[in-house]
């Protein structure tokens, strides 16, 4: 099994504890963190396999002081690895080494080393071939509306998040036209609503992929208040449209318990099977208090 199967064997496990709901396996996600510091994890591993996110949501919920404090050395090692390129360890043969014996790379050499960090930079083999004008504006304001200023550490850039989600959208629509603009737009604007700031912290951590937020519906993305606030509004447009005193037959032979007032509406709807009498529902035109009767 090479190094990056098994991270990716790791990860899996790592994500299956965290987002199981329940207590945490301290001493096996510890064990797999002692794993983690034994292999040799080079950039290209740590971006293909996103084990920064899985180990950093790990430490945010484990409660034991070992698994925390391990979490965070391989993290900062990890970053590191972001911070600076690779290079060869180089050993002096003797103790005469000079700083003229290190020759400046060359412009062949400096091209290579340029596409070889831009590859590593995007997990989409594609991204780099990106052209569009319109592609690629999408995709910067994409990354403007996921940037936050508690942006998770260990997790994947905004940008790189930003072309995964906009390679989504535009593999369903296979251009870029009105639909296409509209379902990035709607991205956009609940990515940075700041009062549905569960939305972006799913994606960030890899909870909700850039395949499923890329076809999610506005109801399917709305904060946990919209979804209560379109749920009332759904109730009061039925009993709207159930009390209608437009179509209501006002009378007096009916009598609001709330304020013994004599002026009501009613109207007469089949709410259960034809062989049942209709409901009877009532409206007090004075006070506004309903009920119903059969």
């Amino acid at each position: 099994m090479s190094v990056e199967e098994e991270v990716l064997r790791i990860h899996k496990k790592l994500s299956k504890m965290t987002s199981s709901g329940g207590e945490t396996n301290q001493a096996q996600a510890l064990d797999l963190l002692k794993v983690l510091q034994g292999l040799k994890i080079d950039l290209e591993i740590l971006t293909n396999t996103r084990i920064g996110m899985a180990v950093n949501e790990l430490r945010k919920c484990s409660k034991d002081e070992e698994v925390i404090n391990l979490s965070k050395k391989l993290i900062k090692n990890w970053k590191k690895l972001l911070a600076t390129p690779d290079s060869p360890n180089t050993k002096p043969s003797n103790g005469n080494s000079s700083s003229s014996s290190i020759k400046p790379p060359s412009k062949e050499e400096k091209s290579k080393e340029s596409k070889k960090s831009s590859s590593q930079s995007s997990s989409y083999s594609s991204s780099s071939s990106v052209t569009d004008v319109v592609r690629i504006k999408c995709r910067e304001m994409l990354a403007g509306a996921i940037k936050c200023d508690d942006y998770p550490e260990g997790c994947a850039s905004a940008e790189d998040l930003a072309e995964e989600l906009e390679e989504a959208i535009f593999a369903e629509f296979k251009n870029t036209d009105m639909r296409y603009k509209n379902r990035v737009r709607s991205r956009i604007s609940n990515l940075k609503d700041s009062k549905n700031v569960e939305l972006r912290g799913n994606f960030i951590r890899g909870a909700i992929p850039a395949t499923r937020l890329a076809k999610m519906t506005p109801e399917e993305m709305a904060s946990d208040e919209m979804k209560k606030l379109r749920e009332k509004f759904v109730k009061e447009s039925i009993n709207d449209a159930q009390l209608a005193t437009v179509q209501g037959t006002k009378t007096e032979m009916l009598k609001c318990g709330k304020c013994k007032k004599k002026n009501c509406t009613y109207n007469q709807l089949q709410t259960r099977s034809a062989d049942e009498p209709m409901t009877t529902f009532v409206l007090c035109n004075n006070c506004g208090n309903r009920w119903k009767f059969c």
